[in-house]
């Protein structure tokens, strides 16, 4: 790792410690980023490519409407910003943007499925408990709880085990390129874990593994951004009436930079390299600075 690329913020204040909810059998999964236990989990700092979005719909089905997208965004139609604009366009003029997706998340779940019943299984076939450590903010607005979750080790295990070999099952999808890492503070890890998130989801991405070996991928988050900004400007089109807000209102997180705690406009995020964001609602921003010594790009 340059020094260039080495986090640049400290985030351990005394204190802050993730709730635990011990030990839940594991159950089955949906997609690589909501496995189910007793309880379904939305796993906190990675986000995979969408199987389903929105609702039940297939992002297939978005090929054509972001192919008019970029249609738009070239034609100037679309309320984005002319650098966001040149750098999403590549993505979406393909008229495969939403197959690519699903494709890909599938990929994502089939690893995450593999992954789990690697990991939770033990030497002599019996399986293992997992155990969740929640956020501050216990669930997410479909009710999921939010979470990182890991294989349930005995002290003896651990005992032998190097740190490595007990991560969890969050950061090894992101090592393995099928999750991006989703920071959003304040639900983000302890600086020592944050550290491995940044080192293992840049390998990943120079390494151009799962998701990251297509160039024109997109990741869940700028999937869903790209759904909502066709819903705005079609709109718009129509001649609607929308006030600034709303012609925004498809993207609206800041992002900082972890490694030198600058922190982006909504959509200035991808000039932040995707394994160094962190993202930060609006009526977070004044807070974060503050509490993580952050200053404006």
């Amino acid at each position: 790792m340059s020094q260039n690329d080495k986090v640049g913020i400290f985030w351990d204040p005394k204190g802050f410690q993730l709730d635990s909810i011990g030990k839940k059998s594991y159950l089955r999964a949906t997609d690589g980023d909501t496995p189910y236990v007793s309880v379904p989990i939305r796993m906190l700092s990675i986000d995979t490519p969408e199987l389903h979005y929105p609702g039940n719909q297939s992002p297939s089905k978005h090929d054509d409407r972001l192919k008019q997208l970029a249609d738009w965004i070239e034609g100037g139609e679309a309320p984005i910003n002319k650098d966001l604009g040149k750098f999403i366009l590549p993505k979406i003029v393909t008229g495969a943007a939403g197959t690519l997706q699903k494709t890909q998340g599938e990929e994502a779940s089939d690893h995450f499925k593999e992954m789990v019943d690697q990991d939770l299984t033990k030497p002599k076939g019996t399986k293992r408990k997992v155990f969740l450590h929640a956020s501050e903010e216990h669930f997410d607005v479909y009710g999921r709880l939010l979470a990182y979750m890991s294989p349930q080790y005995s002290s003896k295990e651990l005992a032998t085990m190097p740190r490595e070999k007990r991560s969890t099952f969050n950061l090894k999808m992101v090592e393995s390129g099928w999750a991006a890492t989703f920071l959003i503070y304040p639900s983000i890890p302890k600086h020592s874990d944050l550290v491995r998130f940044q080192s293992g989801g840049m390998a990943a991405y120079q390494g151009k593994r799962g998701a990251w070996q297509d160039p024109l991928m997109l990741t869940g988050y700028e999937f869903r951004m790209c759904v909502k900004l066709y819903k705005v400007t079609k709109k718009l089109l129509n001649g609607a009436k929308m006030s600034s807000g709303a012609r925004c209102g498809w993207i609206s997180r800041y992002c900082a930079d972890m490694t030198t705690g600058k922190v982006y406009y909504p959509q200035d995020y991808f000039k932040v390299k995707p394994y160094n964001r962190i993202f930060l609602w609006p009526k977070d921003v004044g807070e974060a600075v503050g509490r993580m010594n952050l200053s404006p790009a």
